[in-house]
Parts: C-alpha cells; sequence; structure tokens
C-alpha cells in the first residue's frame, strides 16, 4: 500500500510504502513549536519505505536535553516541516513523516501512543492505546531552558 502527501504549497510530494513501524502524538516542546500547534503527530516508517516525489527541502538541526540530535526536513518553498529523524537507538532506522501531511483520507492510521504528556495543552484529549508523561526511553543528560522544558517559573 502507498500513502500519498504534500506540503501546503504542492510543491514537495512524498509517498510512504506499507505499515507504519509506529505512530505516535507527541506533546513535547519541540513538537508544539515545530508544528505551531499543541502536539505533533509522528507517522513513522523504515527510511528505505519514504520516496521524495518532487520538491527540495533545507534541514534543520538540533540537540535534545537528552543529548540525541534531530534533523527536521522542510519544503524550501513554505517552510512545511514533513520529516524528521531523531538519531537514537530509539528511532533507528526510522523516519517520522507528518501525520497532517497526507492525502485524503489524512488520517489513515491508528494512533498507539502519545508522549509527553507533563507538556499537553489542558484542551487535548487523545484516545491512544499507551500514554506516557515523557518517552518511554527518556534519560535527560541536562534540563532544557524554560521555554523548551515547559517550565516558566510560577
Amino acid at each position: 500500500m502507498i500513502h500519498l502527501g504534500g506540503c501546503l504549497c504542492g510543491e514537495a510530494r512524498f509517498e510512504a510504502e506499507g505499515s507504519p513501524s509506529r505512530v505516535a502524538v507527541c506533546h513535547c516542546r519541540y513538537c508544539q513549536l515545530r508544528t505551531g500547534s499543541a502536539f505533533g503527530i509522528s507517522v513513522y516508517f523504515p527510511v528505505n519505505k519514504i520516496k521524495v516525489i518532487s520538491g527540495s527541502f533545507e534541514d534543520y538541526s538540533y540537540e535534545t536535553e537528552s543529548g540525541n540530535k534531530a534533523k527536521i526536513e522542510r519544503c524550501i518553498n513554505c517552510g512545511t516541516s514533513l520529516f524528521w529523524q531523531i538519531y537514537a537507538d530509539t528511532h533507528s532506522g526510522i523516519k517520522g513523516t507528518a501525520g497532517g501531511a497526507y492525502d485524503p483520507p489524512s488520517f489513515w492510521y491508528d494512533l498507539q501512543r502519545e508522549v509527553f504528556t507533563r507538556t499537553r495543552a489542558e484542551f487535548c484529549s487523545i484516545d491512544a492505546v499507551n500514554s506516557y508523561n515523557t518517552h518511554p526511553a527518556y534519560s535527560p543528560l541536562r534540563g532544557d531552558e524554560p521555554r523548551l522544558s515547559g517550565d516558566q517559573g510560577s
């Protein structure tokens, strides 16, 4: 089965083949900032099952408080973030795709888990099989600055 998707302007198009390795809603501050919303939906596939059909991309990389490297790939024209990779053992060989970027029927996948509920917006209610306050493999090496941790001090 092939799942087609793309960016807001339509220049960047991709296909993902088969069933996802993992589907999750993430409420971490990185995903909130990446999407400009309350959460991100990540539909992960083996890297070799995702094919870019058209478009050009720019990368943005950063390091998390766990010391993992992450890379976001955005359409160079409209800025939609379509792909990301987290370079950690838990995400080895898989690449995230934007859950809202698929062609209709857009939300064809089943949510398997919800992570980083510690920074979930109060108005969010997600029906996922598994729910975690952080991530099952979360192991921070340092604290994040307040804008990323959600700890704005009271």
